[in-house]
């Protein structure tokens, strides 16, 4: 049973997450037709259901609505990657100058707990091998930590969206570069130095757009 803040989660939402998840993680592939009767089997809910969900999934730009065609998976494109990007930077970089300033000991504690985590992951993928649903867990939840203290709900909320279209693109790990771009963040906020925080940021989006792209011309989108 799926669970969520400690309540168990209505058939509804436990395939809005499914769906949802697979879409990010290729399992349901980009401009791929969604097809109603074979989703109700695959999730376990009603066509009624599988609607809602859709459409739901369809305003936050995970799908695409094509009238009475049905649906399908949104597209990727160079462009989206690019756009989503610097959306990306221009929300983190808004919602870090204000976090850091407002920043106290408990998001202190956030953002120390939540890269204990993220390094924890980083070194289990390494020993291990990659696991992009664990590691998009861990990486989501300290960018989110950075930027815990905003002061702005919607803005964590439209943050953690474009993560999630983001990280489509972003399925292959980096490795040392990314872990060590990660700690700077972790000390950057610690000193609340939110120059070099914007800096290290920066980069550590481009050069993973750049990442995704040589992947991209190599034969996958992401």
């Amino acid at each position: 049973m799926t669970f969520l803040e400690g309540r168990p989660l209505s058939a509804g939402d436990s395939g809005y997450q499914r769906i949802r998840s697979d879409i990010i993680f290729g399992v349901l592939t980009p401009s791929g037709r969604l097809k109603l009767d074979a989703m109700k089997e695959d999730y376990g809910v009603s066509i009624s259901t599988l609607r809602e969900i859709l459409n739901r999934l369809a305003s936050e730009g995970f799908v695409v609505a094509e009238g009475q065609r049905g649906f399908e998976v949104a597209p990727v494109s160079i462009q989206n990657l690019r756009e989503l990007a610097d959306l990306r930077i221009l929300l983190e970089h808004h919602a870090m100058a204000e976090s850091f300033r407002a920043g106290d000991m408990e998001w202190e504690g956030r953002v120390v707990s939540a890269h204990h985590k993220l390094a924890a992951t980083e070194r289990t993928i390494a020993a291990a091998g990659d696991d992009p649903e664990l590691r998009k867990r861990y990486d989501g939840e300290f960018h989110q930590a950075l930027i815990s203290s905003c002061g702005s709900r919607e803005l964590m909320q439209t943050h953690s969206v474009v993560f999630d279209k983001y990280f489509r693109y972003a399925l292959r790990y980096r490795g040392t570069e990314t872990i060590n771009q990660h700690k700077a963040l972790l000390d950057c906020a610690l000193k609340r130095d939110i120059e070099t925080a914007r800096a290290v940021l920066t980069d550590h989006i481009n050069n993973c757009v750049a990442f995704a792209l040589s992947s991209w011309k190599e034969g996958s989108p992401a």
